[in-house]
C-alpha cells in the first residue's frame, strides 16, 4: 500500500523540502515503485507509490488543470470510470487513466 506525508508550516514560514524528502524516505517500504513531491509556500506533500493501476501516468502529487489544487491519495476510487464522463462533459482535462483524477 502507498504512503503519504505532508507538512504545513505555521506562522508564514515555507515548508522545508529537505524535511519532506527525509519523511518520504522513511516510508519507502510503503511504496517502493515511485516517489513524488510538491512544495509550495507553507505546504509540502510527499508520497511513496506501490504501482498497481495506471502504471505509466499515475504519478502523484497531481494537480488540476490550472494548478490551483494539488492532491495525494492513498486508496482507490472504485467508481472512477463512472465519474470520468461527467467531468469530461464539464470540460475537465483528465491526463491519466487512473482513479485519482475523477
Amino acid at each position: 500500500m502507498c504512503g503519504i506525508c505532508g507538512i504545513f508550516a505555521y506562522r508564514g514560514a515555507d515548508a522545508d523540502a529537505d524535511t519532506l524528502h527525509r519523511m518520504t524516505d522513511l516510508i519507502t517500504h510503503r511504496g517502493p515503485d515511485d516517489a513524488g513531491y510538491h512544495v509550495q509556500g507553507p505546504v509540502a506533500l510527499g508520497m511513496r507509490r506501490l504501482s498497481i493501476i495506471d502504471l505509466d501516468t499515475g504519478r502523484q502529487p497531481i494537480a488540476n488543470e490550472d494548478g490551483s489544487v494539488v492532491v495525494v491519495c492513498n486508496g482507490e476510487i472504485y467508481n472512477f470510470r463512472d465519474l470520468r464522463p461527467g467531468l469530461e462533459a464539464r470540460n475537465h482535462r483528465l491526463i491519466t487513466s487512473g482513479d485519482l483524477e475523477p
